[in-house]
């Protein structure tokens, strides 16, 4: 974020709304001195402050107007005002045109920037005036991409440079443009992993987004040595060794943030198969209101938060979002006033103040030694990656047993099948009783566009999966005709659909007395907890996601009867 006046009025506003410290500021300030750039970046950098509070701060100090990209399009008049080639080398995007008020407005991350403001005025028809907006570097970048397009696309790159085999530690600018243009397509396009595969005579690569791995491009199978080799080097992978999967990660600069990619390389029949995992940071902390909670489950996990002390364990599969959760927890409960420690394996997203920790061989540590090293480091607050042996379970529950809050994963299939997993690890039920806070089971499903849902009624076999009656005159979303040959079109974003089960006194006394699996389960829903499910079929009948979308991650065949319809 370039800074547009005195360094010691910004510090100043965010000091005296209790955003910054004096001693932060002290740090930032020093730092500046080291390395010049704009206090903003600093403080961003140093994780002091988040993007949303400098640019709130920086348009009181300023005067001008803030705004994120996120929900505006520019408008095509606006843009028609500027070439696409000054508004990238300036770093501006025109927003809208207003020609009764003779006004452009301009999103800019430096609205003080006079030669960028007296360029583009000088391309305006006379009397048009500029309106700055205050706008981050990240959504400035993402409008530019969407507005003119990216600026290295890889079907330019290909247009552009004939295959080769040629692999080196120092690859080819070609090569390096052809993986830059790549990444920032994935994360342009929001993937969570990119899939690297080599086949007899081409490489494919997908694209995993919204949970579902998409085609990408088919590159000629010269390009796969010297692409494979450089993504080795920036993973700090060995390039000799092709016959042993490896690990690493790396980051990159891209659409104006820094994007952390995790590497895995395992050699198959046709070379080696690499997959990358994109950790947006962007994307991989929101807020507990994000987390797309009724108001019922919301409250029920704020109080479980709440507790002083107690196990918190978040269920389900692999990608099923539990990591995102569990960072929203952590991040919703970190203040000054505790110390909140990691364990992971590894450490996916970097949280400020917090103490992370990754496993790893050279650390010597697993799970449960980890656990009891933390331990010793007075944490108010502990998040373990994954509870996944009996160690590791039993310094859990020691641990909640001892005053502490826990936060952790399980493999499990629903909230209450945890305590079934826990039993198998060889954790006594007396021992989890009044120091099991909750459980979270959790799925990620497609979220419908709007404008893709037609409302129909259900056929009969619907109406029992959903529980409706056969004179409920509910209707049922499905993908509008236009878009049935192409659903990927229909779909943006995902939401989490969660089981939130509060244990409560009632539930505290069943577990303790090791109760069946029906006592639980009809205890859990006097309380007002709702199985995956029953929160799945409201969701559809809201119109969020369609019955197809959920059935692909939930299992609803339990509610047909014996003589259910054949889905």
């Amino acid at each position: 974020m370039a800074l547009t006046t005195r360094p010691a009025r910004l510090g100043d506003l965010l000091i005296a709304r209790q955003r910054l410290s004096a001693d932060q500021l002290n740090i930032a300030l020093a730092e500046q001195k080291r390395q010049p750039e704009p206090l903003g970046q600093v403080l961003l950098r140093l994780g002091f402050v988040s993007e949303p509070v400098l640019l709130d701060t920086l348009s009181e100090a300023l005067g001008v107007v803030t705004a994120g990209l996120g929900g505006l399009r520019p408008a095509p008049a606006a843009l028609a005002c500027l070439p696409a080639a000054l508004a990238r080398r300036f770093g501006v995007l025109p927003l809208t045109l207003d020609l009764e008020a003779r006004s452009l407005s301009l999103a800019m991350t430096d609205t003080g920037n006079v030669v960028a403001l007296d360029q583009c005025a000088a391309h305006l028809p006379p009397g048009i005036h500029i309106t700055p907006v205050l706008v981050g570097a990240a959504e400035l970048a993402a409008g530019l991409d969407d507005a003119y397009g990216a600026v290295s696309s890889v079907t330019a790159v290909l247009a552009d440079h004939a295959p080769t085999g040629a692999a080196g530690p120092g690859a080819s600018p070609p090569i390096v443009r052809l993986l830059d243009a790549v990444l920032a397509e994935a994360v342009r396009r929001g993937a969570s992993d990119i899939h690297c595969e080599p086949e007899a005579g081409y490489l494919r690569l997908r694209f995993r987004i919204d949970g579902i791995l998409r085609e990408a491009h088919c590159l000629h199978r010269d390009y796969w040595p010297a692409l494979a080799v450089r993504l080795k080097v920036l993973a700090g992978l060995d390039i000799a060794e092709s016959r042993a999967p490896q690990d690493g990660r790396f980051s990159l600069q891209l659409g104006g943030r820094p994007v952390d990619f995790r590497v895995s390389s395992l050699p198959t029949t046709y070379g080696e198969n690499i997959v990358l995992r994109v950790l947006d940071r962007q994307r991989g902390i929101v807020p507990l209101t994000a987390l797309g909670l009724d108001e019922a489950s919301l409250r029920s996990l704020r109080l479980m938060v709440a507790r002083p002390a107690g196990l918190l364990l978040v269920c389900g599969p692999t990608g099923s979002g539990k990591t995102t959760t569990l960072y929203s927890l952590i991040n919703h409960l970190n203040t000054p006033e505790v110390n909140v420690m990691t364990l992971e394996d590894p450490v996916e997203y970097p949280l400020a103040s917090v103490r992370q920790t990754s496993l790893s061989e050279g650390l010597r540590l697993d799970f449960a030694s980890g656990v009891r090293a933390l331990m010793r480091q007075d944490p108010d607050i502990l998040l373990i990656g994954e509870i996944r042996d009996e160690d590791t379970a039993a310094m859990a529950v020691r641990a909640a047993m001892t005053g502490h809050q826990i936060f952790s994963t399980l493999h499990a299939n629903s909230a209450l099948g945890a305590l079934g997993r826990l039993t198998e690890m060889g954790v006594r039920p007396a021992l989890l009783a009044g120091n099991l806070s909750g459980l979270v089971s959790q799925r990620l499903v497609r979220r419908l566009r709007p404008e893709a849902v037609e409302w129909d009624s259900p056929r009969p076999v619907e109406r029992e999966l959903l529980g409706l009656a056969a004179d409920d005159p509910r209707k049922l979303p499905r993908l509008a005709a236009a878009l049935r040959s192409n659903p990927q079109a229909a779909y943006a974003g995902r939401a989490a659909l969660m089981e939130v089960l509060r244990v409560d006194r009632r539930l505290d006394e069943l577990i303790a007395r090791a109760a069946d699996m029906g006592a639980l389960r009809l205890a859990a829903a006097g309380a007002g907890f709702l199985s995956l499910a029953e929160v799945a079929v409201a969701r559809v009948l809201e119109g969020m996601t369609t019955l197809e979308e959920v059935s692909r991650v939930i299992d609803l065949t339990d509610r047909l009867g014996p003589a259910g319809e054949r889905l």
